[in-house]
């Protein structure tokens, strides 16, 4: 990755992974990550904003050589996962001088993840300023977006928000600013869907906060840069709004064909009575695709056959998943299929305890559905209806 000038003095310095297709080992990448790290070369002091994950840290130094950088008086961490923060060690080893600029919550993660050495670090609080000359950096907690220690720090005079993970996409493009906005926002909404979601009510005092600066740039450390901030402001504000639409997501797996006959037959049905569907087979629809489809469905109704006397664990997953992700859909339906007795519903609703929404009565069918069991499908397909009616999805 090249280096980018954003505004005078002021460059993004990190490193792109095109070809890196998993994260966290477990979140799918299909167009890449970068790894934002921004250089501001202050009049008095130079100042680096998080760093890069350590297998890209040559990048990083290559990218400082080539600017012909000798002295880093402050490295800004606004974020103590690794992807961020694992190169501050080897920055520090190279430039001594530097000190580590960050939070108390974030200080207490470098000294655990990193044995950052007490001494090398200023801690800053909300509002706190930094000069570094002629450029002043002034510091904002932005917590649960997505860790708790999170912070934002904004460029007082070039007008510029460095967010770090928020307002941040995993895609790595030919551009370091946004240039197909449509592919930006899905490849940012996937980001938020997988990480983000759960922090609505944070993510909203966060975006208040920020508001209350006049922004033109918004620079995170994953993804491009918006020189038109408004539009990932107003993505992220319709995505943790209690707006859903009329769509029904079916997360299944079938073994022997009879829960995909019922998840198919519930979706004509559901398609007859003018309501968007999108069933995702669990076997081979990605993570990111499931949690994207969370983001604004109004219900969720997870299918699954009866495996030794539970549900089958790809279903367990999506119902872990789902859980975790805590998405503001409004209702949501266990359907499926057994061949003998189990408990399959009660552990499926055990692990749906953190969303508050309307729960169907499951429907379990005993083998092959028959035609009293497609009479209780079109059942549930009505009262789905109903429930969208009633949220004004449906007239």
């Amino acid at each position: 990755m090249s280096v980018h000038k954003i505004k005078e003095r002021i460059f993004e310095v990190g490193a792109a992974h095109y070809d890196r297709r998993l994260f966290d080992e477990l979140i799918p990448l299909p167009d890449g990550t970068t790894y934002n790290a921004y250089l501001i070369i202050g009049s008095e002091k130079t100042a680096l904003i998080d760093t890069v994950d350590p297998q890209k840290k040559d990048v990083l130094f290559e990218n400082l050589e080539s600017l012909g950088v000798e002295r880093i008086d402050y490295v800004i961490s606004q974020h103590a996962e690794q992807d961020h923060s694992g190169s501050i060690p080897h920055v520090l080893q190279k430039f001594p001088m530097a000190k580590v600029v960050t939070n108390k919550k974030c200080k207490m993660f470098l000294e655990d993840l990193l044995h950052v050495d007490e001494e090398k670090f200023i801690i800053v609080d909300e509002g706190d300023t930094l000069s570094l000359g002629d450029k002043t950096l002034k510091f904002l907690l932005t917590p649960w977006v997505h860790w708790p220690e999170t912070m934002s720090t904004y460029l007082v005079e070039d007008k510029i928000m460095f967010t770090c993970d928020f307002f941040g996409s995993h895609y790595a493009g030919a551009s370091v600013f946004v240039r197909d906005e449509a592919k930006v926002i899905e490849d940012a909404k996937r980001y938020y869907a997988e990480i983000m979601m759960p922090f609505r009510a944070q993510i909203k005092r966060n975006i208040e906060k920020i508001e209350q600066y006049d922004v033109d740039i918004i620079a995170p450390s994953h993804g491009s840069i918006w020189k038109k901030p408004e539009i990932i402001v107003n993505a992220y504000k319709d995505w943790i709004s209690e707006r859903v639409e009329n769509v029904v997501i079916i997360p299944y797996v079938s073994m022997h064909g009879s829960t995909e006959r019922i998840v198919y037959y519930l979706v004509d049905r559901l398609v007859e009575r003018g309501i968007d569907v999108k069933p995702c087979n669990l076997t081979v629809t990605d993570t990111g695709k499931l949690a994207m489809a969370l983001v604004d469905a109004a219900t969720v109704i997870l299918a699954s056959p009866q495996v030794l006397a539970g549900a089958h664990p790809k279903a367990v997953y999506a119902a872990f998943l789902m859980n975790a992700l805590r998405p503001k859909t409004k209702n949501i339906g266990i359907i499926g299929s057994y061949g003998w007795g189990g408990r399959m519903t009660e552990q499926l609703k055990g692990l749906l305890s953190n969303i508050k929404a309307h729960v169907f009565e499951p429907l379990l069918i005993k083998g092959h559905p028959r035609k009293e069991d497609y009479e209780k499908i079109t059942e549930l397909a009505d009262r789905i209806k109903e429930r969208h009616i009633e949220l004004g999805l449906l007239k």
